[in-house]
């Protein structure tokens, strides 16, 4: 891919693209549509945080993830599935994506919807919504792939019977 960049960087600096580097710019098939609240089983309350806004006056991209990990791993904890300091076997991420809808903002009050879209051998894929209190689509919405290893060797390892019955629960 060639850039054209302006000869002075007096001013701000912009990028050109010509036709040929346009061409190699990976494109998605279609964008996602919001979910709805009914596409989610388990539901958590976050309360957005003032640190949570960005220069822009919303809440930043990346902390958007840590909604999803909160949401999923709280879930997880209260069925009785995951020990964050004994399970034998646990969760490592290895995939994660994230569209965005609408904006949120400090001192808003959100709902996470999560379910389990996809229970493997050793692998989960999560997939949560982000949803304004008492909206009706999500303002964002994501997933992420969780590959359970044994705490140890960190080699896959089978889902443990609870984390399966708990995963059955939020799986559709």
């Amino acid at each position: 891919m060639r850039f054209r960049s302006p000869a002075t960087l007096a001013g701000p600096v912009r990028l050109a693209f010509t036709a040929e580097s346009s061409a190699e710019l990976p494109m998605t098939a279609e964008r996602p549509r919001p979910r709805r609240r009914e596409d989610f089983v388990h539901w958590l309350p976050i309360q957005t945080r003032w640190m949570d806004n960005d220069a822009y006056g919303h809440v930043n991209n990346v902390v958007y993830y840590s909604y999803f990990d909160t949401a999923v791993n709280e879930y997880l904890i209260r069925s009785g599935a995951l020990d964050i300091e004994a399970s034998d076997v646990i969760g490592l991420v290895v995939e994660t994506a994230c569209s965005y809808f609408s904006e949120l903002a400090f001192p808003q009050a959100l709902e996470a919807g999560v379910r389990a879209a996809h229970i493997g051998r050793s692998s989960v894929r999560y997939e949560v919504g982000i949803f304004a209190a008492g909206a009706a689509t999500a303002s964002a919405q994501g997933h992420f792939v969780h590959v359970y290893v044994d705490r140890a060797n960190r080699k896959p390892a089978p889902l443990p019977e609870a984390l399966r019955t708990a995963l059955d629960r939020i799986h559709s």
